[in-house]
């Protein structure tokens, strides 16, 4: 009665696929789990106050939930071992990963049988969109939306996924403060005008073919976004200093992370990592005084250990 599990980061949207496409990230959440007497946790790693907490913790009261609803009856209680590598509150799927946990710790404890799909698809139906769960379960570049509606159970993600290139790298740059995706979603109009929506679409289009072909040349229209941006700028001042950094050296495109607050440089290779840190730096602690911090990822294409 043990389980497991190791669930990458996510950097979710993309610029304008807009709770459509996602990216995994090569920093983990790694989870040991066995059958105890009484719930316990040991974190270490990023935020290990918040993740070790016994009350008010998304990857237990999701484990709780999904096993009432599916199996009926109180949950085994679990001995974890944490090992956490995803900045909380920061937009680098951090909910995902410790839904997609969660699931995957109800259908193993109490027997319900789930393949990686159907845990795909609670994990999707938790998150209400499916763009940072399916990136998180089949790692690599996603695209994702829901199916049709299924009786036996949630929804169906239907997703394509496929490697990015081995030489692009990700430069995650991290404010000092989170951001509350309810924050973030907050500021965003109820209405989009419809020239809008077709340039987010056009460049949408670019964006998978950039990633399908590995061709960089076409991250930064691929990137462009008139849906969430502009008006999450006013949230996460951070986007709109380093936006001009797009196509500068060896950095390919500038994105807001999943709803923020951090920002995602994609790199044509790891080389250009210090050239994009000091173009961050000049344009944050040159301008507003404003401290940030760096994580530098590789794009796994893997999926999730889930068993």
């Amino acid at each position: 009665m043990s389980l497991s599990l190791r669930l990458p980061a996510t950097s979710a949207n993309l610029g304008p696929g807009f709770d459509t496409l996602a990216l995994a990230l090569d920093l983990y959440l790694e989870i040991e789990a066995v059958a105890a007497p009484a719930f316990s946790i040991r974190a270490t790693g990023r935020s290990p106050e918040i993740c070790s907490a016994l009350e008010g913790n998304l990857l237990l009261d999701t484990y709780r939930d999904v096993w009432r609803r599916s199996a009926g009856g109180e949950p085994q209680p679990l001995a974890l071992e944490l090992r956490n590598e995803i900045p909380l509150g920061m937009g680098c799927g951090s909910s995902a990963a410790s839904r997609l946990a969660a699931v995957a710790l109800a259908s193993h404890f109490a027997s319900l049988g789930w393949d990686e799909r159907r845990m795909l698809d609670e994990a999707a139906a938790l998150e209400r969109h499916p763009d940072n769960a399916a990136a998180c379960c089949l790692g690599g570049f996603v695209a994702a939306g829901f199916g049709d509606a299924n009786d036996a159970g949630p929804r169906r993600v239907e997703a394509a996924h496929f490697a990015p290139p081995a030489a692009w790298r990700a430069l995650l740059v991290l404010p000092a403060e989170a951001l509350p995706t309810p924050v973030s979603r907050s500021v965003l109009p109820a209405e989009y005008r419809r020239e809008a929506v077709v340039a987010n679409l056009q460049h949408v289009a670019l964006l998978v073919a950039a990633f399908a072909r590995g061709d960089g040349t076409l991250l930064r229209a691929g990137t462009r976004d008139q849906v969430h941006q502009p008006y999450r700028a006013q949230v996460c001042p951070l986007l709109e200093q380093l936006l001009p950094l797009a196509g500068v050296g060896g950095i390919l495109s500038v994105t807001l992370s999943g709803a923020g607050s951090a920002v995602l440089l994609l790199l044509r290779e790891e080389s250009a990592a210090a050239g994009a840190r000091f173009e961050v730096l000049a344009r944050t602690e040159g301008g507003r005084g404003a401290a940030v911090s760096f994580l530098l990822c590789g794009l796994p294409s893997q999926p999730a250990l889930l068993r």
